[in-house]
């Protein structure tokens, strides 16, 4: 049985989530937190370990287009992450349109009772579950 990864990769973490078997759910698994924006050794690291883990078979990744639906610098970097992951890990990589999914995951945290200021410690998770959702659900 094969799963499906969903990343939301931020200037200083990696937000991780999963799909069921079944590709139906998705859940927040963890947030892959970097000291410096530039170094992702370990992060490819810990997102090979999680692939071979759970037995992803393709991995969904936040595309950070602007509202507007232009690209800007952060669109630049995560298709750099993405063709680093890729190189290293062979597993296709789909883009997923993530504008808003940060308002969402701080509506769900809303929902949730998570107090303000420990949102800081779920955002990114909580945003590649909804990327990962809208991705399952299209």
């Amino acid at each position: 049985k094969m799963r499906i990864l969903g990343l939301d990769f931020g200037s200083k973490t990696v937000g991780v989530a999963v799909s069921d078997e079944l590709g139906l759910t998705a859940t927040g698994l963890e947030i892959v937190r970097r000291t410096s924006p530039n170094k992702l050794r370990k992060t490819l690291a810990r997102i090979e370990k999680i692939i071979e883990e759970y037995n992803i078979e393709k991995i969904i990744l936040g595309y950070p287009i602007m509202l507007d639906g232009s690209e800007g610098e952060r669109v630049e970097k995560t298709k750099e992450f993405a063709s680093m992951l890729e190189r290293r890990i062979g597993k296709e990589i789909i883009f997923q349109d993530e504008r808003l999914t940060t308002v969402e995951a701080y509506e769900i945290m809303d929902l949730m009772g998570i107090k303000k200021e420990e949102r800081y410690d779920y955002v990114d998770m909580v945003a590649a579950k909804v990327i990962l959702e809208d991705y399952l659900n299209r």
